[in-house]
C-alpha cells in the first residue's frame, strides 16, 4: 500500500456493501455515492481507475458465494478490496437494539461530514465504546444539540405511522439505505431534539449491513411497538435481491 494522503490523512473513501448469493446489495448507489466521495477528495475517476459496476460485480460474484461484506477503498494511490463477515444476524433483529448517546458531537458544518472518509475514527472509537457499555449502537448529537446519526448507521424515528429522520443538514452521512428508503415511503426530514423522543412510538437504524434493524431502547425511552419498523424491514428483505 502506498503512503499518499489517504492512508496519512485520512484523505480517502470506502464503501461497505452487502453481498448475499454472490450479488452485491444496491452496488450501483454505493459506487455512485463513492464516485461523488473521490471527486471531493479529488481521487480521480473509478473508471479510468478500474473501478466500474461491471468490474465490481465481476470481483464480488467471484469471491463472495456468500452472505458477507465487501469493503472498498479508494485513495490517491490505492484501491482496495476486501471481504469479511457480515455481523447482523436474525437474533439481533429478533431482540432489537439497545443504544445510548454519545457525548462527541457531529460537526455539521464540516464539508467531511456528508462522505465516508477515512477520517473515522469518532465513530470506531465510540463503536468500541458503546459496545463495552453494553450497547448495540450510539447516537451523535450535533454541535446544536439536535439528533444527527450513529456511529455506523441513520437514525429513523415513527410517530403514528408517519416516519421522520434528521435531515442531511444536522451532520450526517448521506446512507445507501437512507436514501432508498426516502425514495420509496413518505419520510420527513428536519431537526429532531432528543428532548422530544417522548412524541415517538418506534425508533429503528439502518446502514447496508443491517438493513432495516429495530430500536427498542435510546437512552431512557423504551419504545413500545414495532409495526411500522417490522414492515419497512419486511418488504426490504423481500425486495433486497432485486436492488443493484
Amino acid at each position: 500500500m502506498t503512503m499518499d494522503d489517504g492512508v496519512q490523512f485520512g484523505l480517502g473513501a470506502f464503501e461497505t456493501i452487502a453481498v448475499e448469493r454472490g450479488k452485491g446489495i444496491l452496488l450501483s448507489r454505493h459506487l455512485a455515492r463513492l464516485r461523488r466521495s473521490a471527486q471531493f477528495l479529488g481521487l480521480g475517476d473509478l473508471a479510468e481507475r478500474g473501478l466500474t459496476m461491471e468490474r465490481a460485480a465481476e470481483w464480488i460474484g467471484e469471491n463472495c458465494p456468500g452472505r458477507s461484506a465487501c469493503k472498498i477503498l479508494l485513495t490517491q494511490e490505492n484501491l482496495v478490496m476486501r471481504l469479511r463477515p457480515n455481523p447482523y444476524g436474525p437474533a439481533r433483529y429478533a431482540r432489537g437494539f439497545r443504544m445510548d448517546f454519545s457525548t462527541v458531537r457531529r460537526n455539521e458544518t464540516s464539508p467531511l461530514t456528508g462522505h465516508k472518509t477515512l477520517n473515522y475514527g469518532d465513530c470506531i472509537m465510540e463503536h468500541r465504546a458503546a459496545a463495552a457499555a453494553g450497547m448495540d449502537e450510539r447516537i451523535f448529537l450535533n454541535t446544536r444539540g439536535m439528533l444527527a446519526e450513529g456511529t455506523v448507521s441513520n437514525l429513523f424515528l415513527v410517530s403514528g405511522g408517519r416516519i421522520y429522520t434528521p435531515a442531511l443538514s444536522c451532520g450526517l452521512l448521506p446512507g445507501v439505505l437512507r436514501s432508498y428508503l426516502l425514495e420509496r415511503y413518505r419520510v420527513e426530514e428536519g431537526e429532531i431534539d432528543p428532548r422530544e423522543l417522548e412524541n415517538f412510538d418506534e425508533c429503528f437504524v439502518t446502514n447496508s449491513l443491517m438493513g432495516v434493524m429495530p430500536v427498542r431502547q435510546l437512552g431512557e425511552r423504551v419504545f413500545p411497538s414495532r409495526e411500522t419498523v417490522d414492515r419497512l424491514r419486511s418488504a426490504y428483505e423481500a425486495e433486497k435481491g432485486t436492488l443493484q
